[in-house]
């Protein structure tokens, strides 16, 4: 039998929607068929991507303002989900902050907590209500952004790295919990040239190419091909499972 990436009729939430990989996976799911929820903190920004795949692809597209660490907030982008599109059948919990800091002692109780939130309690609550009502519809897919970092931490992303790693948990513990009704799978991208790698020195940036096997760093679009396996019925034996896109940097020791 063969395998599609048809996403025909489903309902598919993107956080995190507005730009970077986020973006770039919601103007694929709506190629190939999907109607988007897109979430992100800034409403105009939302917006904008939400009109562009409505006249881009002729798809349903809903701007949600949306705040990834804020508990409540993931209660109320599901019933606007439902509200607005009648079902949901994928999400992606794509938000995710990394602020700079000048050492590990100087992190501050504020900037952990807001990078846990972020990066982590939302999305963990967002995931459980979602799992919990797409079970009652029949089922869908979770797809949960995690980094290399959680992998190969550095010293000058710590605290993101330790929560991206709590995604991996949360998909062998959740992927259990739902067993075949929800599938719930991570995407753990490496060095990837979105907007934040425009403050990277070229010096940075070439340590880093070098690194890599596959000897670049990743454009948004590479991370499409995975994504729509997750979202789509071509993964339908896949769940708990960790996709690595990294050009190979993962696999390299030291």
């Amino acid at each position: 039998m063969g395998t599609s990436f048809d996403l025909t009729g489903k309902v598919i939430v993107v956080t995190g929607g507005s730009r970077g990989l986020g973006l770039a996976m919601a103007h694929a799911f709506a190629e190939h068929g999907a109607d988007l929820v897109i979430a992100s903190r800034k409403a105009s920004a939302c917006e904008h991507v939400a009109a562009e795949i409505r006249e881009r692809y002729e798809r349903r597209a809903v701007a949600v303002p949306f705040h990834a660490g804020n508990w409540d907030d993931c209660g109320r982008l599901l019933d606007t989900t439902y509200a607005e599109l009648g079902k949901l059948d994928v999400l992606v919990n794509n938000a995710g902050m990394s602020p700079p800091y000048p050492s590990l002692g100087a992190i501050s109780e504020e900037l952990w907590d807001k990078v846990i939130a972020v990066n982590m309690k939302g999305p963990f609550r967002l995931a459980v209500l979602a799992a919990e009502r797409m079970v009652e519809t029949g089922g869908g897919s979770i797809i949960n952004v995690s980094s290399v970092g959680a992998m190969q931490p550095t010293v000058g992303e710590l605290p993101y790295a330790m929560a991206k790693s709590a995604l991996h948990t949360m998909a062998a513990g959740m992927a259990h919990s739902f067993g075949g009704r929800v599938r719930i799978n991570v995407l753990m991208p490496g060095a990837f040239l979105t907007d934040i790698s425009k403050a990277w020195p070229a010096a940075m940036r070439a340590e880093m190419e070098r690194q890599i096997p596959m000897g670049r760093c990743g454009e948004p679009e590479d991370i499409v091909g995975a994504a729509l396996y997750l979202a789509s019925d071509a993964s339908a034996y896949t769940s708990g499972a960790v996709i690595k896109i990294d050009g190979g940097w993962a696999y390299r020791a030291g």
